[in-house]
């Protein structure tokens, strides 16, 4: 049954990013489309993770590439609490190519699939990886409110003549959501991070480049709520966190013991 949802949710997330695209430039007419894709893909994604949880014998996204597979999904179930309102549906513009993306690296990775049992508890795993995960998805989430601002702020500055017709959130609004993502996610992955350093301590292993990455990437978010980093500040340090989390997730996923 895993397998049969791997095209639905592909097809789903593709149509909804072609229908935000095709507002952009003014084609309203299926502007609802993309919403509903948005939820079809979630459910069949929904229900892919509820099959690969019954199917595995413990935590079943303990891989990278389950980890992206159950990260797209926190980024998507993220975009819904908000992204069914008009005003914040142009968020899956870049929201749901980067899911798509994501589910399909997954995909090529084995992360569709039940996965192996972890020599890791099931309860570490969920405290440690599923906090994790819920904290990127939270920070990407923040990255992309951060595009959006800069691409409404150069629009509002250049007179563009289609800034009324796109609907967009206020800049204090982007602004305000920026911040209340941030501070959400922060505290997941400061828990997810004590977590791993109590196993860490208990195992007698070292830091890796993937916890050193983290690291870095917490620091980042703490000090933009330190400073209560505002306008093109807090975007650009939203937006430089967001790269660290791509290096954490991605680029590094393989380095970590």
């Amino acid at each position: 049954m895993a397998e049969l949802l791997v095209w639905p949710i592909v097809i789903a997330y593709g149509e909804a990013a072609l229908v935000y695209a095709g507002e952009v430039r003014g084609h309203r007419r299926y502007d609802s489309l993309g919403i509903w894709g948005v939820r079809v893909g979630w459910l069949a994604q929904t229900l892919l993770l509820v099959a690969q949880a019954r199917a595995a014998d413990g935590f079943p996204w303990g891989t990278w590439a389950g980890a992206l597979n159950l990260l797209s999904w926190l980024v998507v179930t993220g975009y819904l609490v908000w992204g069914c309102r008009p005003r914040y549906r142009l968020v899956g513009l870049a929201v749901m190519p980067l899911a798509a993306l994501l589910f399909v690296v997954s995909r090529v990775g084995g992360g569709t699939k039940a996965g192996e049992k972890s020599h890791y508890s099931n309860l570490f795993l969920t405290v440690h990886v599923g906090f994790v995960l819920a904290a990127f998805a939270g920070f990407t989430l923040a990255a992309v409110l951060a595009g959006l601002y800069l691409a409404e702020e150069r629009r509002l500055q250049r007179h563009a003549p289609d800034i009324l017709r796109l609907k967009l959130p206020s800049l204090v609004v982007l602004e305000r959501w920026i911040f209340r993502t941030i501070t959400v996610a922060l505290p997941l992955l400061t828990v997810s991070l004590v977590a791993g350093f109590i196993r860490l301590r208990e195992q007698g292993n070292r830091i890796d480049a993937l916890i050193l990455a983290t690291i870095v990437t917490w620091l980042v978010y703490a000090a933009f709520l330190a400073v209560r980093a505002t306008g093109r500040r807090a975007a650009y340090l939203a937006l430089t966190g967001f790269a660290l989390v791509i290096a954490v997730r991605i680029v590094l996923a393989g380095s970590h013991f």
